[in-house]
């Protein structure tokens, strides 16, 4: 940055309000810049002094890069003069945490005992079963949303098809424990059966099917929280070209299925002046110029295009437009910016 835009972004507020929701969760494509709106949001939140956890779950890992600093995969405070914590979820390290929503590394919370302590022996044995990865990653994201030591949690989901995954899972799961639940409760006195057929004891298959329970009650806890608009912000990112906003349509109406409100729509990367969305001197920054350049003027065309058409399909959720900007949105001081063009 030269000095009059170091001087523009220094006198922007640092603590820019980003909403009041308790869970921020960015989701769209690939390459849209969800993890630039995360950064930038926690980031905003913490100088305004509210304690921010900010957690990628998206296995392609960029925050670090984003916020310059390094990003460990275990939330830690990353910035020793405010209260911005971060993590890196990595599914291999979340499988050997966690396993399947078990409390130690166990499939399915003790459904190992019931099968003969022959399931989940091993992470590579929970990682074997389809969404194992994303199981376990949901679980440690809900514990972080639970962290006391968090008063807001800003979320960087995978792309759409990994986000969607994690969206079913509630109900695949819900599903399976409810599934689970009625064969304990046809089982009633029958449950000694299990001994010899699984080699087990009462104490153990009751421990088992009684771990299901957790499953039900955390599954149940990860929904209310998901679609409650009052502690949970979804915010679609896209970039102003047609595919990506058809697509985002698709993740907006599927979201609406599940429940999840959509509080906020994110446009990046639009070719306008970054003083017509934020209060900046119009001098200040490098600008697109329409007029002399033939290539600018184009995109500019494409992009109004796009624009009205996500405008006129989202009527509902808060629409934002962030510019694009000349240099590479990485570290504070770029990061305050589109945190202004948040706001």
């Amino acid at each position: 940055m030269d000095e009059l835009e170091v001087e523009a972004v220094d006198s922007l507020d640092p603590g820019v309000t980003t909403g009041t929701a308790e869970y921020v969760l960015y989701g769209g494509k690939g390459g849209v810049g969800k993890t630039t709106m995360a950064a930038a949001t926690a980031l905003a939140s913490a100088n305004e002094g509210t304690a921010t956890l900010v957690v990628s779950t998206d296995p392609a890992h960029s925050l670090s890069d984003t916020l310059g600093v390094d990003v460990p995969a275990r939330p830690a405070q990353v910035f020793d003069d405010r209260p911005l914590w971060a993590v890196e979820i990595d599914p291999d390290d979340a499988l050997s945490q966690a396993g399947m929503f078990g409390q130690d590394g166990g499939f399915a919370g003790g459904m190992d005992a019931l099968l003969g302590g022959t399931a989940g022996d091993s992470a590579d044995d929970a990682a074997m079963m389809p969404g194992a990865d994303e199981a376990a990653a949901m679980q440690l994201l809900l514990e972080y949303m639970d962290d006391e030591r968090f008063d807001r949690v800003v979320v960087d989901t995978a792309p759409t098809g990994h986000t969607l995954r994690l969206l079913e899972l509630p109900e695949v799961l819900d599903s399976m424990v409810g599934r689970m639940m009625q064969l304990r409760e046809r089982l009633g006195g029958m449950m000694d059966g299990l001994k010899g057929m699984f080699g087990q004891g009462d104490e153990d298959a009751e421990q088992g099917f009684g771990d299901l329970d957790a499953v039900k009650e955390r599954v149940e806890r990860l929904r209310a929280v998901l679609t409650d608009p009052a502690r949970t912000d979804f915010r679609v990112v896209l970039v102003p070209e047609e595919m990506s906003v058809m697509e985002s349509e698709r993740l907006v109406a599927r979201l609406d299925e599940y429940g999840v409100p959509v509080g906020t729509v994110v446009v990046n990367r639009v070719m306008e002046p970054l003083a017509d969305v934020a209060d900046v001197p119009a001098d200040a920054f490098v600008a697109p110029n329409h007029e002399d350049c033939a290539f600018c003027a184009r995109r500019w065309e494409v992009q109004q295009g796009a624009l009205a058409r996500a405008q006129e399909l989202f009527r509902g959720p808060d629409v934002k437009r962030v510019p694009l900007l000349a240099e590479e949105v990485r570290g504070e001081r770029p990061l305050r910016v589109v945190a202004a063009c948040l706001d």
